[in-house]
């Protein structure tokens, strides 16, 4: 079983109508696979996400971020002192731990997962699995004061002109508690929904995957029955794009920059190979995006 810090996701799951075409969706899209007595998706081998059919038809299609904890009971407490609520109670669900939804206070619905036996991602960070989480809310001072005092995130304030962005361009990035605050911990971020939105949309959280090829993924979701709302565009942490599935489930990809070739001086004599050190929405193409810097690979 997978460690996982409080408060760090360590799970996704899509409810869907049609369960045996959001297989057929994600499973040409990233390359899953799909453990046929449980409703988990695979990559190599490794879980990296869930899809469940979805029972009630009044719930969203929709991808839910589940966040760790050692404790969902007391934690449950904490989220509703601290001006959130829960929208489904913990219950247990055999070897997958104890669950539960909740909502922070601008509306967000993110879950709970006390771990099981056997349960939980076993691949980040690498094409065709999650990466990075962007909470989107208009309540920007009482979500973050919320999860600093549920989760004890730290947070760091992206300056906008290292970002190439506007002046009032307002992102944070978190990291867990117990490390020091920065890109080489964060797991996610924080978005402010502005003018730019539709009154109507709600807080939310948008999950990303990685991929190899932003531009060729979107290529292949619309092929396959899916929408790209946000088409790619370049940030300085790699190019992104906001999509929809067949059966209308948000998300987002994130391709990580092409590492640049090192090359010699051609004046220099030739010498041993050194890396060359490296720089440290109604219209959904507006969202603000920023993606994880924890180095790729597996959990461990």
């Amino acid at each position: 079983m997978a460690a996982f810090t409080e408060g760090t996701p360590c799970w996704v799951e899509a409810q869907l109508p049609d369960l045996e075409a959001g297989k057929r969706f994600y499973g040409e899209l990233f390359g899953w696979t799909f453990d046929p007595d449980r409703d988990e998706a695979r990559k190599d081998g490794k879980r990296v996400a869930g899809l469940i059919p979805k029972r009630d038809g009044r719930m969203p299609t929709t991808w839910t971020i589940y966040l760790a904890t050692r404790d969902a009971g007391t934690l449950s407490a904490r989220i509703k002192a601290a001006g959130g609520q829960m929208i489904m109670e913990p219950y247990p669900v055999g070897p997958f731990g104890v669950l539960a939804l909740a909502a922070d206070p601008g509306g967000a619905v993110f879950g709970l997962r006390q771990a099981g036996d056997d349960d939980g991602f076993e691949r980040t960070m690498l094409p065709g699995s999650f990466c990075w989480m962007e909470i989107y809310t208009r309540e920007r001072d009482a979500v973050d004061t919320f999860y600093a005092s549920v989760f004890g995130y730290l947070g760091t304030q992206v300056e906008p002109d290292e970002e190439g962005r506007a002046d009032d361009f307002d992102y944070r990035v978190w990291s867990p508690p117990g490390s020091r605050a920065g890109d080489d911990t964060s797991f996610g971020g924080r978005a402010v929904l502005t003018e730019a939105f539709p009154a109507e949309l709600p807080g939310h959280i948008l999950v990303y995957f990685a991929v190899d090829d932003c531009d060729r993924t979107c290529a292949t979701a619309t092929a396959l029955g899916g929408r790209v709302t946000n088409p790619p565009f370049d940030t300085p942490h790699g190019r992104i794009a906001v999509l929809r599935d067949n059966q209308g489930a948000r998300f987002a990809v994130l391709a990580e920059p092409a590492e640049e070739p090192v090359t010699e001086p051609a004046d220099e004599p030739a010498r041993d190979h050194v890396d060359a050190p490296s720089d440290s929405p109604p219209d959904e193409s507006a969202e603000p995006s920023e993606k994880p810097s924890t180095p790729p690979g597996e959990m461990r």
